[in-house]
């Protein structure tokens, strides 16, 4: 059972588990469980994917009720007129805001993009980065004799593959359990004392305008139960509150796996 975080007659939200591909691939045939087919079950009707969240990146996932919302839903998201906002868990102490506008080269995976074309340029990519607070435990990490950690929230102002953790491992702050971009070392290493087994980046927050009525909406996922234990890990508990609130969902639970994929 998913939990639906938002229903109208014409569109559905839901705060996606971690590890829960989006829709049927043919690169995880070997998969059972997806959100665009259990919602359906769930709901009884037939929904329409508008955009996605990678395997492994948890939090707000907005289907469309028919077709025409979806294309209305689509052009949002294609044209930038949505915000979102992510929190993630990054290696190491990011001490002041900013805004990152760094270029990213389209990246394709080896076997389902083997025959398309790479632009030759690198695409214009640009996120806003706040960190809202830090820890570090005595922890040996590598060569290192403690580990250090900070919590922030992302805004993408451009949608492209992995730039979240793109952005960050080009700033030295990787997205914990990212096993593409990330320090392997920490990711072991959070896996093995806190219980972060899975990359942590939640999609906390979705602004958009009613494709339909034309009113503004805020459809907010909270953490799941993950995300709670390392909070608790790193003596962050008073700043759940700077996120949505917390999920009694368990879908998300510590076992869903690291991947390679992002939103």
């Amino acid at each position: 059972m998913l939990e639906i975080i938002y229903q109208d007659q014409w569109l559905v939200a839901v705060n996606k588990p971690a590890g829960m591909l989006v829709h049927r691939s043919w690169l995880d045939r070997h998969e059972t469980r997806f959100v665009m087919q259990t919602l359906r079950d769930q709901l009884d009707q037939h929904v329409f994917t508008v955009h996605r969240l990678d395997r492994p990146t948890s939090g707000v996932l907005l289907f469309a009720l028919s077709a025409e919302v979806a294309r209305l839903l689509s052009q949002q998201f294609e044209q930038h007129q949505m915000q979102k906002t992510y929190h993630a868990i990054v290696r190491g102490w990011l001490n002041e805001e900013g805004i990152l506008d760094y270029p990213l080269m389209e990246e394709l995976d080896k076997i389902a993009d083997k025959h398309s074309q790479v632009p030759r340029e690198a695409q214009p990519a640009v996120t806003d980065y706040q960190p809202l607070g830090h820890a570090e435990l005595p922890v040996p990490v590598g060569r290192y004799n403690s580990c250090r950690y900070t919590l922030m929230e992302l805004s993408p102002r451009t949608g492209r593959k992995h730039q979240l953790r793109r952005h960050m491992s080009h700033l030295r702050h990787p997205i914990i359990g990212d096993s593409r971009h990330g320090d392997l070392r920490q990711n072991r290493g959070a896996a093995e004392h806190f219980g972060c087994r899975r990359l942590m980046l939640h999609a906390s927050r979705l602004e958009l305008t009613h494709p339909v009525t034309g009113e503004l909406l805020q459809l907010q996922a909270g953490p799941d139960s993950v995300w709670v234990q390392a909070f608790e890990h790193f003596g962050w508990q008073a700043l759940l509150a700077k996120l949505p609130a917390v999920t009694q969902a368990e879908q998300g639970s510590s076992s869903a796996p690291a991947s390679t994929e992002e939103s």
